[in-house]
């Protein structure tokens, strides 16, 4: 496999729609509206051709009843015809001398049709065209303007009512490979919710030729790339895998949720995309081996990719956090010293320095400054300052939770407090990673997350979510550290933000 075989997936100069319908629930007649939609936008620069042996013109651009009646040379072909016809078609992509083919349609090895399957990665290899799917929802770049989605923006309901439904997020620095289509397209809306931009999207479906390893390697050196994300419910080829991940995790995160875990989601798998999956044990060592950042559940992936995308990860595990609600410093304490973070008492010069505080009355005199450091419901915004102020010197932690909980009543203006935290951390050039915490979905805690995000302080709804994601930090520095690349990663991450 080379790199340059996957641009033509993200970055095609011309694009084929071959099986491009009139009916507009089908998916040929919305992959092609998107296209076209993208390139008046002026987001997509490829050329783009649908192809219909039954049609003369589409939403009013000329159609060619064959691929080979086209004059242009076609980089990338999207299939969206059924099953049976796709040996046929993919024979005519590679009389024409196309480069590489996103198979959307359905019907083969996941439903038992093991030999079709492999009759088109036959011809896929006779013609040497790379093949994403069959089996899959393709592509989405939203840099590039490619967008092989067949689901709508916009949904109409009987009433008539336009609502959103399938949101695409903008472009970003995050990649997204998953197995399952529907998962990809559900965690991207979820991306949108949260604010994270997308690099590019791959739903590869049945993998009958780039599958995740080649994927991964093409991201190690995309420059749009930062983190990458993964849904996988079957790795085939370990070896692969271990191999290019170990060199990708070197350069960047790699954060993957393995679905399959137990003997009846493993059934599941099958079911839907032919995956076999294995002894979960072996997967875990695989992961460790390879640096890759494993996670459980969605939330968690999503929360660990916004911490490694803002933040550089640390050396050690040590984490102070300050908090303006008693409850919640517990909470988070508990979640720390469950998965292994440690939550140190605070001794020494730091200790000292935040006694002196409450001496003066910059601190309440009845805070507890051991760590968890709870400013009580007298907090006020110069309280914090001060108090992340001793704790960005402090040499005693690596890593800094504030609680900032909007409910008290000293927070007179939650935004503000927001901006002036990140002001602090700016100071001392990000010494050391801040992740942020306020509960709830009301406005102002919405707008106070929403501060904290755009100042690259990563912000969560609750305080065990934010352990977890620092947690995250550890585990990948450790691993960074372990093959003698931290410092050479930090260096390059604080590149990022010049």
């Amino acid at each position: 496999m080379t790199v340059n075989s996957i641009s033509y997936f993200f970055n095609p100069d011309s694009i084929a729609v071959i099986g491009a319908s009139r009916e507009e629930d089908k998916p040929g007649h919305i992959i092609l509206k998107m296209l076209l939609d993208n390139k008046k936008k002026n987001i997509l620069k490829s050329r783009i051709y649908p192809v219909n042996p039954k049609a003369n013109e589409l939403l009013g651009v000329k159609v060619y009843h064959s691929v080979k009646e086209i004059k242009d040379k076609i980089e990338l072909a999207i299939i969206v015809v059924p099953a049976k016809y796709v040996p046929q078609v993919l024979t005519e992509c590679g009389e024409k001398d196309v480069k590489a083919s996103i198979i959307i349609s359905a019907g083969f090895s996941e439903i038992g049709n093991k030999e079709l399957e492999l009759e088109v990665l036959k011809i896929g290899r006779e013609y040497g065209i790379r093949i994403i799917g069959p089996n899959c929802i393709g592509v989405l770049s939203p840099w590039s303007g490619v967008d092989t989605i067949f689901l709508p923006v916009y949904k109409i309901l009987s009433d008539g009512t336009k609502l959103v439904s399938t949101p695409r997020p903008k472009p970003g620095y995050v990649a997204l490979i998953s197995q399952s289509g529907a998962f990809g397209t559900v965690a991207m809306d979820y991306m949108v919710g949260e604010g994270i931009g997308l690099s590019a999207f791959v739903s590869y479906g049945n993998k009958i030729d780039v599958d995740e390893a080649d994927l991964l390697e093409y991201f190690m050196s995309d420059d749009k790339t930062r983190v990458i994300i993964m849904y996988l419910e079957s790795i085939e080829n370990g070896r692969k895998f271990i191999d290019i991940a170990r060199k990708v995790s070197a350069i960047k995160p790699i954060i993957v949720l393995k679905a399959g875990r137990t003997r009846a989601g493993s059934r599941a798998a099958a079911s839907h995309t032919a995956a076999v999956a294995g002894l979960d044990a072996i997967y875990d060592a695989a992961f460790r081996r390879s640096g890759v950042v494993r996670v459980y559940d969605m939330e968690e992936l999503f929360d660990v990719a916004k911490a490694l995308y803002m933040l550089p990860p640390v050396k050690g595990n040590r984490i102070a956090i300050v908090t303006d609600g008693g409850g919640a410093g517990v909470m988070a304490t508990d979640m720390a010293e469950i998965i292994g973070l440690d939550v140190p008492q605070l001794k020494g010069e730091t200790k000292e320095e935040l006694d002196k505080l409450r001496e003066i009355g910059k601190i309440p005199y009845f805070s507890s400054i051991d760590n968890p450091i709870d400013l009580t419901g007298s907090a006020t915004t110069e309280m914090y300052i001060e108090a992340l102020d001793v704790l960005l010197r402090s040499n005693e932690i690596d890593m800094i939770i504030v609680l900032a909980l909007h409910q008290v009543p000293g927070i007179r203006d939650p935004i503000k407090l927001a901006e002036e935290i990140a002001n602090k951390v700016r100071e001392y050039n990000f010494i050391k990673p801040v992740l942020a915490v306020d509960t709830g979905y009301s406005e102002v805690a919405v707008l106070e997350r929403e501060c904290f995000d755009k100042n690259n302080i990563p912000s969560y709804k609750i305080p065990e979510r934010a352990i977890k994601a620092a947690k995250a930090l550890y585990t990948y520095g450790s691993y960074l550290r372990k093959i003698n690349r931290f410092n050479e990663y930090v260096s390059i991450f604080s590149s990022y933000n010049k």
